[in-house]
């Protein structure tokens, strides 16, 4: 990993005062900023004082709630950008009849009390219309994360995500790693893990499974490699 792309803190402190500012009277008083993570004093944040929390975040914090815990997301850089727009690229000539949406708010995890904000949730075009912050994932077919170099990638991408949608019952889930140059197809959702995860490198044709159907061919991606 070069210096570019070297772990980030989860946020800046000005990003945390902005939020502290914001934030309804209750709670300001719980959050602190050590280590350059996000804290939350008192024990954990129910899902509705998350909601309340992340209503009124500013635009430059991005909140989920995985695991019962508050977690910051890092902001996508250029190369995660261009990523995404790859994979959209890919999905509309695939498959016209769904749209990759960026950018959206899920429900997630058992009983549907984590809150995932995925790099992308492919859907029926029309899919969000009406849902609000946080969206229910039945007609959801796959979430996709593009990892960033933020310290909290590998728990949160890695081990809570596939544990939070699989529970949610989201047939597909693509992990594009940018750690190690690879993609992991996660699918066959049962009793809250994914059956199957197949690893592929960058440059490899790789198949999505039912319901998504699409065939993707990655070697555009060898030119975001960090």
């Amino acid at each position: 990993m070069t210096p570019d792309t070297a772990e980030r803190p989860q946020m800046s402190v000005e990003d945390f005062e902005e939020l502290v500012r914001r934030a309804p009277r209750e709670l300001q008083n719980r959050l602190e900023f050590l280590g350059g993570r996000l804290c939350v004093r008192h024990g954990p944040l129910d899902v509705e004082e998350f909601e309340e929390l992340a209503e009124v975040a500013p635009e430059t914090v991005r909140l989920e709630y995985v695991n019962g815990r508050v977690v910051v997301k890092a902001m996508p850089d250029g190369n995660h950008n261009e990523i995404f727009v790859w994979l959209q690229e890919q999905c509309m000539q695939h498959r016209p009849d769904l749209r990759l949406y960026p950018e959206s708010g899920v429900k997630a995890e058992a009983y549907r009390n984590g809150r995932a904000r995925t790099d992308g949730a492919l859907a029926p075009k029309g899919h969000f219309k009406g849902r609000g912050d946080w969206s229910a994932t039945d007609g959801i077919l796959m979430a996709v994360e593009i990892t960033s170099h933020d310290r909290d990638t590998d728990q949160r991408d890695r081990i809570d995500k596939p544990i939070g949608y699989a529970t949610a019952e989201i047939p597909v889930y693509l992990l594009i790693d940018r750690d190690n140059n690879t993609l992991t197809v996660f699918s066959e959702p049962k009793d809250g893990r994914y059956q199957q995860s197949p690893s592929y490198p960058w440059g490899a044709t790789v198949e999505l499974p039912p319901p998504v159907s699409i065939t993707l061919d990655t070697e555009e991606l060898k030119d975001y490699a960090d």
